[in-house]
């Protein structure tokens, strides 16, 4: 398993402050699948702070935010993935839709969030691909996203 954590993420994203969503990854590991090895899939820290772009009064996480996250996460595996042959820059993608998105809480100042990707069916520049968010073991936000992927 590879890990990627502080300014390391800018190798695998190309979104930088103020819309960094991502500050840890690690390759290989899905949550709800244990210590299961998948090069499909991906885990992914957010700690929510102060001065988030995304951050609502009262100081919690906005959905918009927690999108932008597992968007990112999944970026960062693609890129994770590109790295892996060769590729200097990571891709840039965009999120093409947002599928069946459930925020059963949204994050606080200081928590921090665990969120776990997994690509599913590509064709072309789109891939689909599950995302889940938790902080500790309380499930927070799942999603399908398509992504389109810049070749």
């Amino acid at each position: 398993m590879t890990k990627y954590e502080g300014d390391d993420i800018k190798l695998l994203i190309p979104q930088r402050y103020p819309f960094m969503m991502v500050d840890g990854f690690e390759a290989g590991r899905y949550h709800d699948k244990g210590d299961e090895l998948d090069d499909n899939s991906a885990t992914t820290l957010l700690t929510v702070r102060k001065g988030n772009y995304f951050l609502l009064p009262g100081d919690e996480l906005a959905e918009t935010g927690l999108i932008e996250h597992l968007a990112q996460s999944c970026s960062a595996l693609a890129g994770y993935k590109a790295l892996s042959t060769g590729v200097t820059q990571p891709p840039v993608g965009m999120i093409a839709e947002v599928k069946h998105f459930t925020c059963h809480r949204r994050p606080m100042v200081d928590e921090v969030v665990t969120s776990c990707v997994t690509f599913g069916f590509s064709f072309g520049s789109m891939t689909l691909a599950k995302g889940t968010s938790y902080i500790g073991d309380e499930l927070i936000a799942e999603i399908d996203l398509k992504i389109f992927m810049q070749q």
